[in-house]
């Protein structure tokens, strides 16, 4: 996973690393243990944030084992809690290009 990778950049410009998926706590803690994954996953399981963000994938109904997955995408939220940028994608096997995350992290930084 590219983001574990490159969560020590993030860390370096004081940037927490959190990731949410659809899956339950306890699916969570297993693919974390099981990839390595040291910062948080954060549960959805009923999209309740991924609908408020507006990146709910519509290619899958209500009742579906799918429903609830989110198109990818990456948010940067400042210190107040404001999204500042949103990267996103259409495909569930797409993700962002981390260089341009992390440029725009740094340019965030550096006020």
């Amino acid at each position: 996973m590219q983001l574990s990778e490159l969560e020590k950049d993030f860390e370096e410009l004081g940037i927490n690393v959190v990731g949410m998926t659809y899956d339950k706590n306890v699916d969570i803690k297993k693919f974390s243990k099981k990839n390595g994954i040291k910062f948080p996953l954060l549960s959805d399981v009923d999209a309740q944030h991924v609908i408020r963000f507006g990146i709910l994938n519509k290619d899958y109904e209500s009742g579906h084992r799918a429903y609830g997955i989110p198109y990818p995408g990456i948010f940067l939220v400042d210190d107040k809690g404001i999204i500042v940028e949103k990267f996103s994608e259409d495909g569930y096997r797409a993700r962002p290009p981390w260089d341009k995350v992390l440029e725009r992290a740094k340019s965030m930084t550096h006020h």
